[in-house]
C-alpha cells in the first residue's frame, strides 16, 4: 500500500475556490507560475496527446480582453448586465490563465476523453495555486464559449476552444464556507 499522504488528503478535503471579485495584486510573477502550471501538466492524459495548452494572460492584457468582450457582447445582443460580468473577470484580472483544450485527431482516444483532460488541467491548476498559497478561480462565461471572440482575443483555432479561465492571485479575504453535495444522495453502491 503506498504512503499515505494526510496533509494533501486534508488539503483536498478542506479546498475552496475563491471568488475571482475578490483577488488583488500581486499576482505569482513567471517564476512562481511555472511550478503551477508544472503541476497542472501533470494531469491524466489518455495516449499521451496533452490535448491541451496555456494561455498566461497578463494584467495589461486584460485591458484589452475587456474591451474585445464588450464588442462580443454588442455583436451577440447581450444585455449591458452580461456585457458587464463578462468584461468584469478581465477588468478586475490581475492574472489568468486560459486552458486551451485542443482537440487531436487519434484512432484510440475519443474526442471526449480529450475533453476530460483538459478539464482536468482546470482543477489540477487551480488546486496548485491553491495549495501553493495563492486565491484561484475557475471561471469561463458567454465570452469563453464565443468561436469569434476567442479567435481575436487569444488566437484559437477552429480546432480548440477554452477550458477555462483560472485567475490567480493574491487573496483578499477567505470566502465563507458554502453548503456541499450530499454524498448519500449522489452515491450509489455496487457490491454484486
Amino acid at each position: 500500500m503506498p504512503l499515505r499522504n494526510d496533509a494533501a488528503l486534508e488539503f483536498l478535503l478542506s479546498r475552496r475556490s475563491r471568488p475571482a471579485k475578490t483577488l488583488m495584486a500581486p499576482a505569482p510573477s513567471r517564476d512562481e507560475l511555472m511550478p503551477l502550471l508544472t503541476a497542472a501538466a501533470r494531469t491524466p492524459d489518455h495516449g499521451k496527446l496533452e490535448p491541451w495548452r496555456f494561455i498566461v494572460i497578463e494584467t495589461p492584457a486584460m485591458v484589452r480582453l475587456a474591451e474585445l468582450t464588450t464588442k462580443a457582447g454588442e455583436r451577440l445582443s447581450k444585455s449591458p448586465e452580461d456585457i458587464a460580468k463578462g468584461r468584469s473577470q478581465f477588468k478586475l484580472g490581475q492574472l489568468a490563465v486560459a486552458v486551451v483544450e485542443v482537440q487531436k485527431d487519434s484512432p484510440k482516444v475519443p474526442a471526449i476523453e480529450q475533453t476530460y483532460s483538459a478539464g482536468a488541467v482546470c482543477l489540477a491548476l487551480l488546486n496548485a495555486a491553491l495549495a501553493a498559497g495563492w486565491g484561484a478561480n475557475w471561471l469561463s462565461g458567454w465570452v469563453s464559449h464565443d468561436a469569434e471572440f476567442c479567435a481575436e482575443a487569444f488566437g484559437l483555432a477552429s480546432h480548440e476552444r477554452i477550458a477555462g479561465l483560472i485567475h490567480i492571485a493574491t487573496e483578499a479575504s477567505p470566502p465563507p464556507e458554502r453548503p456541499r453535495p450530499d454524498l448519500a444522495a449522489l452515491t450509489t453502491w455496487m457490491a454484486t
